[in-house]
């Protein structure tokens, strides 16, 4: 690679560094190059992207960035995943790392806080970002199933109701 070349990746590397959401820093001997095609799939599928990298440069990109304090972890067949929902690559990574033994994490970086092996780990157990949207809309529109499903009850139903709150009121 010519001086051009890795000035241009040095350049992509730091973009990488400076804007995605979380980086998971990995280690990935051993495995063969459709293993990594895979990983690469399941992660574009999120949202991610997979690079592997070239270590003296990542170091050198990492320079004034805010995941400068990751360099150490940049040592032997490195590989970074990335994204910009913080769950998304720590899940695919955490997912692809049980099912394949030579692909290990060593760690990572989630805007400026320094993440270890077990905080990738836990990033992973999080529900992603759509799913806790999901959740929300779900606990916002719960009260309104409720009501219109009391309001769609037949009237007799409905005085039922009324009398038992009566009753409730004039026991207490």
């Amino acid at each position: 690679m010519d001086r051009a070349g890795k000035e241009e990746l040095v350049s992509h590397y730091n973009g990488i560094f400076k804007n995605a959401g979380v980086i998971v820093v990995t280690h990935y001997s051993g495995l063969s190059v459709p293993e990594i095609d895979d990983l690469r799939y399941q992660m574009a599928d999120v949202g991610g992207t997979v690079k592997v990298t070239k270590n003296r440069l990542v170091k050198l990109a990492l320079a004034g960035t805010p995941a400068e304090n990751i360099s150490d972890l940049f040592t032997g067949p490195t590989a970074i995943a990335y994204s910009d929902d913080p769950v998304a690559a720590p899940k695919i990574a955490a997912k692809f790392a049980k099912q394949n033994d030579s692909f290990v994490i060593v760690g990572g970086i989630m805007n400026e806080t320094v993440l270890d092996a077990a905080g990738v780990q836990n990033l992973a157990s999080l529900p992603s970002l759509d799913e806790l949207r999901g959740q929300l809309v779900g606990l916002i529109n719960s009260p309104a199933t409720k009501i219109a499903g009391v309001l769609q009850a037949p009237a007799a139903q409905l005085a039922r109701v009324m009398g038992a709150k009566a009753a409730q009121g004039d026991a207490a």
